[in-house]
C-alpha cells in the first residue's frame, strides 16, 4: 500500500521561522557590537600622537608595555574619551528609542521634550551667575546644574501630564511649549552675560567629549547600567504599545503609567549624558531609526540595537572630530549634526521606499 509523503507540521514550520527571525537579529546585534568595538580602537589610535593598532591592543591588555608618555595618552586621555563617547551615545540612543515608542512619534528624541534645552539653561545659569550648590566643586558645578535643569523639565511635564491626562498629544504639546520658553530664557541669559561667560555657554551648547575623565565615565556608565534593567523588564509592554494605546490596554497594560515612567527614565539618562558633554544632537534621533531598520519593532532587539547604534554614531563622530581638521578638535555636537542630517534623510528615503 503506497504511503503519501508526510507534510511538515505547521508548528514545526513556525518554530523554524521564529528561530530564523531571532538568529537574524542576533547576528545584526553582533555586527553592531563588532563595529562599535572597532570604532573604539580607531578612536584610541587617532590623534596628534598616532598609535599603531598593535600598540593600542598591547597597551590595553598590558599597560606596563607602554612608555610613560604613551601610558598617559592611552589611559588618561584617549580611553576615557572613547568610552565616554560609547556610553553617552548609548544613553541617547536608548532614550530616543523609548521616547519614539511611548510618544508614537518617529521624530521624537531627547530634545523633543526640552530636556537638552533645560540642561543648557541650568548650565548657563551656573556659568553666568556662578551658582554655588551645596559646596559642589567648581569643575562639577556646570554638570550638576545641567542635570538638575534637565530632570526638573521632565518632572514639570510629568506633573502637568498627570493633571491634564498623559496622552501622547498632551505630552508633546507641553514639551513644545517648554522648548520655546527655555529658548527664550537661554537667550535672555546670553544677552546679559559678559563676553567670557557667553563664550563658555556657546562652547557648551556645541557639545564636546574633550573633558572626559574616568570619574565622569563611571557616573554615566553607572546611570546607564541602572536604567537598562528597567527597560528590559518593559520590553513586552513597549512592543505591545507599538500596536496602539487600545491594543496595549487589551493586555492589561496601564498605558499612562508606562508612558510616564519611561519618560522619567529617559530624562535621567539624557540628563546625565549631556551634563558632562553639553548638547549633542541627532544621536537620539538617528540611532533608533537605524535600529528599527535592522530589528523591526520587537523591543527585545530594538532597544539594545538603538543603544549600540547610538554608541557607534557618537564614537564615529568623535573619530571624525579629531580627523577633519588636523591639529584641531572639533566639538562632537557639530560633527553629529553634520553627519546626522544626511544620514537621517537617507534613512527616511529608505523607509518610504519600503512602505511603497
Amino acid at each position: 500500500m503506497a504511503h503519501s509523503p508526510s507534510l511538515p507540521s505547521p508548528s514545526g514550520s513556525l518554530a523554524r521561522q521564529y528561530r530564523s527571525f531571532v538568529m537574524r537579529r542576533v547576528i545584526w546585534l553582533a555586527v553592531l557590537l563588532t563595529a562599535l568595538a572597532g570604532t573604539v580602537i580607531i578612536n584610541i589610535m587617532t590623534g596628534p600622537a598616532e598609535l599603531a593598532f598593535g600598540q593600542v591592543i598591547r597597551g590595553i591588555l598590558d599597560p606596563a608595555s607602554l612608555s610613560a608618555g604613551d601610558d598617559i595618552i592611552v589611559w588618561q586621555v584617549r580611553l576615557p574619551y572613547a568610552l565616554l563617547a560609547v556610553c553617552v551615545g548609548a544613553c541617547l540612543g536608548l532614550a530616543g528609542a523609548e521616547m519614539q515608542t511611548v510618544l508614537n512619534n518617529p521624530l521624537a528624541s531627547p530634545s523633543t521634550l526640552g530636556v537638552m534645552y533645560a540642561a543648557t539653561l541650568g548650565a548657563s545659569l551656573a556659568i553666568v551667575f556662578n551658582i554655588d550648590v551645596l559646596g559642589i566643586p567648581q569643575n562639577y558645578l556646570v554638570p550638576v546644574c545641567a542635570f538638575i535643569g534637565a530632570v526638573a523639565s521632565v518632572l514639570l511635564i510629568v506633573g502637568l501630564s498627570r493633571t491634564f491626562g498623559a496622552t501622547v498629544d498632551t505630552v508633546i504639546l507641553f514639551g513644545i511649549a517648554l522648548v520655546f520658553a527655555l529658548q527664550a530664557l537661554i537667550s535672555l541669559i546670553q544677552f546679559v552675560a559678559d563676553s567670557d561667560s557667553l563664550q563658555q555657554i556657546v562652547f557648551w551648547t556645541m557639545g564636546s567629549l574633550a573633558r572626559a575623565t574616568w570619574e565622569k565615565l563611571a557616573i554615566v556608565a553607572g546611570v546607564f547600567a541602572l536604567c537598562v534593567p528597567f527597560a528590559i523588564r518593559q520590553v513586552w509592554k513597549m512592543t505591545a504599545l507599538r500596536g496602539g494605546d487600545e491594543y496595549a490596554r487589551s493586555f492589561g497594560i496601564s498605558v499612562e503609567r508606562l508612558r510616564l515612567t519611561v519618560l522619567l527614565r529617559v530624562s535621567v539618562m539624557t540628563a546625565v549624558a549631556v551634563a558632562f558633554t553639553g548638547v549633542i544632537g541627532f544621536v537620539g534621533l538617528v540611532g533608533p531609526h537605524i535600529a528599527r531598520l535592522a530589528f523591526g519593532e520587537d523591543h527585545r532587539f530594538y532597544l539594545p540595537g538603538a543603544a549600540l547604534a547610538g554608541g557607534f554614531i557618537l564614537a564615529g563622530a568623535s573619530v571624525l572630530s579629531k580627523s577633519l581638521v588636523p591639529g584641531i578638535l572639533i566639538p562632537d555636537g557639530i560633527v553629529t549634526a553634520l553627519i546626522g542630517i544626511p544620514l537621517f534623510l537617507v534613512l527616511l528615503i529608505k523607509q518610504k521606499r519600503r512602505a511603497a
